[in-house]
């Protein structure tokens, strides 16, 4: 199935009870350090604890070929690596 060209995204959200002071002001710290919001710290801190990598996941779906694809490839190179002779004497 083509992939749609539009990307519809379902976010959720959490709310953490509980944080310590010392903890929040960590959190405000690190976040001022990056130049990033505390959302934004928060989950990335998160993402890499628990192994993930959004980056990397979004780009695997972009980055899938099938054989036809890997085909049409290998065949453009073949193209481009044919050398014209009489143009490099």
């Amino acid at each position: 199935m083509p992939a749609s060209p539009y990307i519809h995204a379902v976010m959720s959200q959490l709310t953490i009870r509980g944080v310590s002071d010392q903890l929040a002001e960590r959190l405000r710290v690190l976040a001022r350090e990056r130049g990033e919001s505390v959302n934004s710290t928060v989950l990335a801190l998160l993402e890499r604890a628990l192994g993930l990598d959004a980056r990397r996941e979004r780009l695997a779906r972009y980055a899938t070929w099938t054989e036809d694809d890997f085909g049409e490839f290998e065949r453009a190179l073949a193209e481009q690596r044919q050398v014209d002779h009489d143009l490099w004497k």
